[in-house]
């Protein structure tokens, strides 16, 4: 009979301690080897997360008739320098009647008299880039009940219209038409200063490089009105005033464009906050301030900063109103030259088609015609 082969495998050896030494012939340093490498490194974790603020000598002053009109070199050196190192300047003689941006803040004020229960269906939010915003100082003075500091966004949306004319049928057009009003100015003073900023930039503007679009809203330009509330005690304006800070650089700001125009009259300080440091500087009486956008940083290639500018009301008895007009340029597309020539659409080819096939038919009736 042939003999059974029995597959058989033994079962693995159990883990038992060896008597025996390491191999190893120097265990000391295996030792520390192993306790240097495999030691969980102590983390120092900084004690305020607060950006350092730097003095900052006053923005250059410029003069807006000899910066667009007679492109005075040493206006345009100063706006480029200003642009690039810090990404704000002040502009001058600007021509916007004071008596304009007292009577848009003043009818803006009215908009913050809405009840906060009519306001719940106009909360800003990612679908509504419009509307109203309310933020309080910190959590110290949450506790303590201080007053809310607010905020409203104004654009020319037809859906912002109606439904601000229903909670307020008298006041909002009455506000709606100074905001148009004085934004058509702001807008008239942007398309004059962006092209002499643009025209030195360090490398050429591609049409391709225009791509001005916000988040899928494309609403223009837009003004955010800021309610300052008065100061109630010295030593609430420190906290509040680094919540502030801590707010725009998380936050930093939800409108993609060129230049931001401030209007803040009666400001006692003018703030400028970027990724790394925030400045301070004391405005002058009835300038504009203007900040760098974050399309202008882009169409530089980084040359100029985008920084977010907020005026400060230290020390005020009353509630202060500030616009921040966002240019953002529509047609820009149209409006800034290139070297790339001007583009001719289908449909003016089509029409040039046709106006040449007409006209050879005319020479070809007027040449038998003589003959």
């Amino acid at each position: 009979m042939p003999e059974a082969v029995v597959d058989f495998r033994a079962p693995p050896p159990s883990p038992v301690a060896s008597g025996r030494r390491s191999s190893v012939t120097n265990d000391e340093v295996l030792t520390e080897f192993l306790e240097s490498s495999l030691r969980v490194p102590d983390l120092v974790l900084p004690d305020k997360f607060f950006p350092k603020q730097k003095l900052l000598e006053t923005p250059p002053k410029v003069d807006f008739v000899s910066l667009c009109f007679h492109r005075d070199e040493a206006e345009c050196d100063a706006v480029l320098d200003a642009m690039a190192k810090i990404g704000c300047f002040q502009l001058m003689n600007h021509g916007i009647p004071r008596e304009l941006v007292v009577s848009a803040a003043e009818a803006a004020a009215g908009v913050f008299g809405v009840p906060p229960v009519k306001r719940e269906a106009l909360m800003r939010s990612p679908e509504k880039p419009w509307g109203y915003e309310e933020y309080h100082g910190g959590e110290e003075e949450e506790e303590e009940g201080s007053e809310m500091c607010e905020e409203f966004v104004w654009c020319r949306e037809d859906e912002l219209k109606l439904n601000m004319e229903g909670i307020s049928p008298i006041g909002y057009p009455n506000f709606s038409k100074k905001m148009e009003k004085l934004m058509l100015r702001i807008e008239t003073v942007a398309e004059k200063i962006l092209p002499v900023i643009l025209e030195k930039i360090p490398r050429k503007i591609e049409v391709d490089d225009m791509d001005l679009v916000h988040h899928g809203h494309d609403v223009g330009t837009v003004c955010c009105i800021y309610k300052h509330c008065r100061d109630n005690r010295e030593d609430q304006w420190p906290n509040s005033l680094k919540y502030d800070v801590i707010r725009m650089l998380i936050r930093g700001t939800d409108y993609s464009h060129s230049l931001g125009f401030h209007v803040c009259d009666g400001s006692t300080e003018f703030h400028v906050y970027s990724k790394k440091s925030w400045l301070s500087f004391c405005p002058e009486e009835g300038a504009i301030i203007i900040t760098g956008g974050d399309e202008t940083q882009r169409m530089s290639d980084g040359h100029y900063k985008h920084v977010i500018g907020r005026p400060i009301f230290r020390g005020k008895n009353e509630d202060s109103i500030s616009m921040a007009f966002l240019y953002h340029p529509t047609n820009a597309k149209n409006d800034i030259q290139t070297n790339s020539g001007r583009t001719i659409s289908l449909a003016q080819q089509a029409i040039l088609a046709i106006i040449l096939t007409l006209m050879y038919h005319v020479l070809i009736s007027v040449t038998k015609f003589l003959n």
